[in-house]
């Protein structure tokens, strides 16, 4: 148990019990303690450090189906007591929603930490000078290449964080978690031929990052590959999601049965339930359980377990992602899935979503496209989250003939996202530790507006 863990415990305890003198029929809070450290280096020296430690709180009470959200960083009783009032007065003029409130005892998990899942690091925290060094072997890694005019900044990282959960429903429980970060960005060409690219990683536990070398170099050749880019030909042709970006379709697909949408009517998914979604053969599993993954864990933020589930099963749509609140407005129970900040309130999420990979390597899926585009990164956004249409801008490769031919930039590509994913073909390329595990994706016939 951290030295922390304690007083998290005390002060949403505390919080608890001043909600409920102050009026609140229900109350759930938050705990949450922190701490950062954050290294740039550029030109082989300190560009920015930033360090940041506190414990910050959250609160949310529930009155005649009225709820309200606080936060603040003041952990005095006087400070408390005010947040609580606050609360309550701000709950007493919310809309009435029926379906609000906490989980009944007989719902709660038995579980109150994160035991067996390895979500933070017991090693010493990183020292200052020694995440400066991580950067710096990232950024003369990057500066290796031929042709890298610069490193933009090279980054290591890391954080450290503990949280504790008690409700009025009397859960109570917490746990702590670890990130370790290091990324580059690096640049080739000058004035209107600069092009940039990175490389990042993230782990729970140090041991499992790559070398700092294998970042930087990675960001070096993503970035020479993207010179001298220009714009591909306007029509229809397929699309290989790299698995750079390849989890934003799948992301689209989560959103749409993401109970929030679901319960308001406005998702292109909203009559899928027991149909087809993705071609027969894939599932699109989520697992919160898994250890040492970033995104795990334990408990959602109502005090019910999370578990292992399948939302799309041989293709075909299993269910909707709950919380509480969607999950009755639906007539359903909670998937347990249930996240939240310290000021807002619960709403569902999905962690650790896994998407079953093909048989064919990504250049055997890009030799079978004959003439396309592969998409390695995308901006801005233009999605019909009633019809599916999709829009969007992107830049990667074109493909003649089978094979890359040149880098590309400054085109659209669009379809509807219905039609687009139940013409999906997946290569085998998925990478682990990420909190979508898709692997590169190719769909067929979409438009790509270029020159």
């Amino acid at each position: 148990m951290s030295s922390t863990t304690p007083r998290l415990q005390d002060l949403a305890q505390r919080l608890i019990q001043a909600a409920t003198a102050a009026g609140a029929d229900q109350a759930d809070a938050l705990a949450l303690s922190g701490q950062s450290v954050s290294i740039d280096v550029r030109a082989g020296g300190l560009e920015h450090a930033d360090r940041a430690e506190g414990v910050e709180i959250g609160l949310r009470v529930l009155i005649g189906g009225r709820q309200a959200c606080v936060s603040g960083s003041d952990h005095t009783d006087a400070a408390i007591a005010q947040m609580a009032d606050r609360a309550v007065a701000m709950a007493r003029e919310a809309p009435v929603d029926d379906h609000l409130g906490l989980a009944a005892p007989g719902q709660l998990t038995d579980r109150r930490d994160a035991s067996g899942l390895e979500l933070s690091d017991d090693s010493a925290d990183p020292a200052p000078d020694h995440l400066q060094d991580l950067a710096l072997r990232a950024e003369a890694a990057a500066l290796a290449l031929p042709g890298i005019a610069q490193v933009e900044y090279a980054n290591a990282s890391f954080m450290r964080r503990q949280l504790w959960l008690a409700a009025s429903n009397g859960f109570s429980g917490g746990y702590g978690r670890t990130g370790h970060v290091i990324s580059a960005v690096a640049i080739t060409g000058e004035g209107l031929g600069m092009e940039r690219d990175y490389a990042a990683e993230s782990r729970a536990f140090t041991a499992d990052l790559p070398e700092p070398e294998e970042i930087g170099r990675l960001a070096a050749e993503r970035t020479l590959a993207r010179a001298g880019s220009r714009k591909p030909p306007t029509g229809a042709f397929p699309i290989l999601y790299d698995r750079r970006v390849s989890a934003s379709l799948i992301g689209h697909l989560l959103g749409a049965v993401n109970g929030s949408a679901i319960a308001r009517g406005a998702s292109w998914l909203l009559r899928a339930l027991d149909q087809p979604v993705l071609p027969a053969g894939f599932d699109l599993t989520e697992d919160p359980l898994r250890p040492r993954y970033p995104s795990s864990r334990p408990f959602d933020v109502e005090g019910l377990a999370t578990r292992r589930r399948r939302i799309v099963a041989d293709g075909v749509l299993q269910g909707w992602t709950l919380d509480l609140a969607t999950g009755r407005k639906l007539g359903l129970d909670s998937t347990g899935s249930a996240a939240r900040g310290l000021a807002s309130a619960p709403s569902p999420t999905t962690a650790n979503v896994i998407l079953t990979p093909g048989a064919k390597t990504r250049d055997q899926m890009i030799a079978e496209m004959g003439r396309g585009l592969v998409v390695t990164s995308m901006l801005g956004a233009s999605i019909n989250g009633t019809t599916g249409d999709y829009s969007r801008g992107a830049a990667g490769f074109w493909v003649e003939n089978g094979q890359i031919a040149y880098p590309v930039n400054e085109c659209t590509i669009a379809g509807n996202l219905r039609d687009m994913l139940m013409r999906i073909e997946a290569a085998n390329d998925a990478l682990p530790w990420r909190g979508a595990e898709v692997p590169s994706l190719r769909v067929e016939g979409m438009t790509v507006a270029g020159a």
